[in-house]
């Protein structure tokens, strides 16, 4: 049997960090499946899914949080049913000016319409032609088999005039 672990690390940004995790997970036979790391404000912050034999769970588990010293950690054990596939997985690209409260907007939209954020990374960016900032995020979302394409991109495009939504099927 595989137990299944989800990993959120927050760290000081120093070259080695992900090495280190990554020979940890496989000198305990683990098989790093999944992940998402950046370089935030000078710290590191990932997550990660992998994958560990039953009997060598605890083990993997214990020799990750010894490193808790130089990082924060976070492990969480996940079931298989937790993996399955999504009914519909999408591509969704937002472009508008930027202002306070747009992810609440957003979110708050995507949670009304049952849509669940798998991935989200966003900036803010001057405009070409002006000094106004504007807020660009992409985004991969599971969308249930009741909402339509169009339907997502009409509500986020009712959250503002100048807020251009594309959305592709994966």
């Amino acid at each position: 049997m595989t137990t299944y672990l989800v990993l959120t690390v927050i760290a000081d940004d120093k070259p080695g960090l992900v090495e280190s995790l990554s020979q940890i997970v496989a000198a305990h036979d683990g098989n790093w499946l999944e992940s998402s790391m950046s370089q935030l404000a000078g710290k590191f912050a990932g997550i990660l899914r992998v994958s560990v034999n039953d009997e060598l769970a605890d083990d993997l588990i214990a020799a990750l949080k010894a490193k808790e010293g130089d990082l924060k950690l976070l492990i969480e054990r996940v079931s298989g049913d937790e993996l399955g596939d999504a009914p519909l997985t999408v591509t969704l690209s937002l472009v508008g000016n930027d202002r306070p409260g747009i992810i609440k907007e957003i979110s708050h939209c995507l949670a009304e319409l049952a849509v669940n954020v798998e991935q989200l990374n966003t900036e803010c960016t001057p405009a070409p032609m002006s000094a106004d900032i504007l807020f660009k995020a992409k985004a991969t979302l599971r969308v249930p088999a009741t909402i339509t394409l169009d339907t997502l991109q009409s509500e986020l495009e009712k959250l503002a005039d100048d807020l251009i939504v594309e959305v592709h099927a994966n």
